[in-house]
């Protein structure tokens, strides 16, 4: 097997990948509250710690999604 068997032209649109980012950094950051409020019992560290990943992770998100619209594997 060579690369090019795993690596495609993206099938994907770039706005479809934006807006799975975007949903999935909703669902995310509810999840990182949650269990941030779990952990230390107060709000306000909890959106603390919520809203200081949601950038990064947003732009991370959204190249590795962009990165797996270039690879074959898993498609029939």
């Amino acid at each position: 097997m060579t690369v090019s068997t795993f690596l495609a032209p993206a099938h994907a649109a770039a706005k479809r990948s934006l807006a799975k980012t975007a949903t999935w950094r909703v669902v995310a950051s509810l999840d990182t509250f949650a269990l941030s409020y779990l952990i230390t019992g107060q709000l306000l560290f909890a959106g603390s710690i919520a809203s200081a990943e949601v950038l990064t992770k947003f732009l991370i998100y959204y190249f590795h999604e962009r990165a797996w619209a270039h690879i074959r594997w898993g498609f029939r």
